[in-house]
């Protein structure tokens, strides 16, 4: 996954949508697998979420037409077919339509993780299993990329802090490391030492608890696409993209901070935390302002828009880095 990853995230809430209206495919098979095994399944359909690879549909069933931004207002959707055809997940190339392109190789199911380190319960769980853990919600974000683009997508997925606690963490437990797939059959990228394969990422556990912090399966009311980071992703609304980890085979407790691909490769450039802020600037360029993909079929950049600290989320959020000089820990 590129340093862009699918750009920088913000959560916006989006308008009410009868359960009854969608219900993802990932979703419905797992609620089908429980109820042949008798049990009832916890799980809730879900509104909005980037999808298939159909080709696109700007109106797909089940988008919101608009969000509220977490400072009030409104945000225009990116199309669909943008969300799924200009984005970074390096396994599959270095250019932003390569995903789109070669990520048909990737085979979401049958799918699992491992789930390892400073844990009570620790092992390899079929995708299957983590859907049954908590009820899924949907979420619409906007999204920035450290190269200055932005997205506004409607998410559906398992609230992070909610799957992790199922894990019951002990208290070493500091940090939470993330890993992507890394299958030179399926990702066709892996073949150029662009990164230290596999692709890593890690947040500090109280941020991986964070009720915004989402383990997201769909986007646009369908489940997500091979080039989003199908079958499973995480969003970290308040940072940047690249941190938002895609394809993920295992989550692992870790008392120290854990190395991430990014950081490990430039760490002038990327640091740990890579929290959105317009006061700290790229080496290469600035990240005061960022660039809105929310155009027309003839146009993919709509007008270039003030970047917001925590990407808006300052309120929910600040708190988490009271006392840190955020200037060094970027």
């Amino acid at each position: 996954m590129g340093p862009a990853g699918d750009a920088r995230v913000k959560i916006i809430l989006p308008p009410e949508l009868p359960a009854s209206q969608i219900t993802p495919e990932p979703v419905y098979r797992a609620r089908r697998q429980l109820m042949g095994l008798g049990l009832a399944s916890p799980l809730l359909a879900l509104a909005g979420c980037a999808g298939a690879d159909d080709g696109g549909d700007a109106a797909a069933p089940g988008a919101p037409a608009g969000a509220g931004a977490a400072g009030g207002g409104a945000e225009e959707l990116t199309r669909f077919e943008d969300a799924t055809s200009y984005n970074n997940f390096y396994e599959f190339g270095t250019a932003k339509t390569d995903p789109a392109r070669y990520a048909s190789s990737l085979e979401p199911a049958p799918w699992s993780v491992v789930v390892g380190g400073e844990a009570e319960l620790t092992g390899t769980f079929p995708l299957e299993d983590l859907l049954a853990i908590t009820a899924a919600q949907d979420r619409t974000y906007r999204l920035r990329c450290v190269e200055g683009w932005s997205m506004v997508i409607p998410w559906q997925g398992l609230p992070l802090g909610e799957v992790l606690r199922h894990f019951k963490p002990t208290s070493r437990a500091k940090y939470v490391a993330f890993t992507t797939l890394a299958d030179p059959r399926q990702m066709p990228g892996l073949r150029y030492p662009s990164i230290n394969w596999p692709y890593r990422e890690g947040l500090r556990i109280d941020e991986a608890m964070h009720p915004l912090a989402l383990l997201a399966t769909g986007m646009y009311g369908k489940p997500l696409p091979n080039q989003n980071g199908a079958p499973l992703r995480l969003v970290v609304p308040w940072k940047y993209g690249f941190k938002s980890i895609k394809s993920i085979i295992r989550i692992d407790f870790t008392e120290a901070m854990p190395p991430t691909s990014w950081n490990q490769l430039q760490p002038e450039e990327y640091g740990f935390y890579s929290n959105v802020n317009p006061d700290v600037d790229h080496p290469r360029w600035s990240q005061r302002s960022e660039r809105r993909i929310a155009g027309t079929a003839s146009k993919l950049f709509a007008e270039r828009i003030p970047t917001l600290p925590f990407n808006g989320y300052g309120e929910q959020v600040a708190g988490l880095y009271a006392g840190m000089d955020l200037r060094k820990w970027f």
